[in-house]
């Protein structure tokens, strides 16, 4: 009875009934005043106190849905929020697992390893920059084969030396990671793609594959490249460099290929060496570019690249063939003793001459100097 009589709709109808009765009286004291107009006025403002509490009936539920779905808003968003986390969790204990595996005896499961955490790679952006780092460190293990003795690339069909089983397990693995390697990259022509770092100071690679790829700062230092190097069409957001690569015992450069690519910072080869043909035609570079103390062993052609820093190749040796035919020459250029062979005829720039010294060799030197 007593939550009866607190109900507001209750006390809304005795309202709406008294204020019938007081305005219906009321109006009836004046003579002008018919008995049905009194009563149809009385009706009305009756009538209003009903509507008013309809409209604060209507807001009142309209609040409730409104905290009703804030509360499923916050408890959707807690589910999510555990959803992540449970996520994470089993990414990171995937990610654990997997670099556990990698130092696992068996090359298949090494492989597995690597293959698990590229996957959470893709999956998982925030990994991506980490796996690349564990493929690079992998890489940079110390590894010997037979088939790297004395050639830098094998010349035609010739089959690779076979080393013992163990090395031969450990090459796939490692042939496994650095195609991983290049998947994982975004394509060069990828727009708003981060460029991912990349470390191989050290690395023994073959045949690697990195064309038509964004990358942001590339090492590798001291590298030894067998085979065929492939980094044509690559955009480099950061700095480059090779110093020193192909010149450590037992690490040569083979092939090496980096045509219609962009350097867009510093490109770094001062003290490398090539052994087979090097190719850097259609490339930019659009920072500090330095071959200082590089020896190109066989031809080595820029034809029509584009040099628009300061171009470094004091005491660099052109011991074949040279085409530095550049589409647009380098702001500045330094060549303090550098030596070509002078029985070839190289592709030099309108400014640029071969100067033979007296004991037989030859050297570049540009007219303006």
């Amino acid at each position: 009875m007593k939550r009866f009589l607190r109900s507001p709709l209750l006390w809304t109808f005795v309202l709406s009934f008294v204020l019938l009765l007081a305005v219906g009286g009321w109006l009836l004291t004046d003579p002008a005043t018919s008995r049905s107009e009194a009563l149809k006025t009385g009706g009305v403002a009756g009538a209003a106190i009903v509507a008013l509490y309809a409209l604060w009936l209507n807001d009142r539920r309209r609040r409730v849905e409104e905290r009703r779905q804030e509360v499923e808003r916050q408890r959707q968003e807690l589910e999510l929020r555990r959803a992540d986390q449970d996520r994470d969790r089993i990414s990171d204990e995937r990610f654990a697992k997997a670099v556990e595996l990698l130092g696992h005896d068996a090359d298949q499961v090494r492989v597995g390893a690597l293959h698990a955490l590229a996957g959470l790679a893709r999956g998982r952006e925030l990994y991506r920059q980490t796996v690349l780092d564990i493929l690079c460190s992998y890489l940079r293990r110390p590894f010997d084969h037979p088939r790297y003795e004395g050639e830098a690339k094998r010349p035609g069909n010739k089959l690779p030396e076979r080393g013992e089983p163990e090395q031969e397990q450990e090459l796939q693995v490692r042939q496994t990671a650095q195609r991983l390697i290049g998947e994982l990259l975004p394509a060069a022509d990828a727009e708003d793609a981060p460029g991912y770092d990349l470390d191989l100071t050290g690395a023994v690679l073959e045949y690697f594959d990195l064309s038509e790829r964004k990358i942001g700062k590339l090492l590798l230092r001291y590298a030894g490249l067998y085979s065929s190097t492939n980094l044509s069409g690559c955009v480099f957001l950061g700095p480059v460099y090779l110093t020193g690569a192909g010149t450590e015992t037992g690490k040569r450069i083979g092939y090496f290929r980096c045509n219609e690519a962009k350097f867009e910072q510093r490109a770094w080869f001062s003290g490398v060496r090539f052994s087979e043909d090097v190719e850097f035609s259609y490339t930019v570079f659009a920072g500090e570019t330095s071959f200082k103390d590089s020896v190109f062993a066989k031809n080595a052609v820029f034809a029509d690249a584009e040099i628009e820093g300061a171009l470094d190749l004091r005491r660099a040796r052109f011991e074949g063939f040279g085409d530095l035919k550049f589409r647009k020459a380098p702001g500045s250029v330094s060549l303090y003793n550098t030596s070509v062979d002078p029985a070839r005829d190289h592709e030099l720039p309108a400014d640029w001459s071969v100067e033979t010294l007296p004991d037989g060799r030859a050297r570049l030197t540009v007219k303006d100097l």
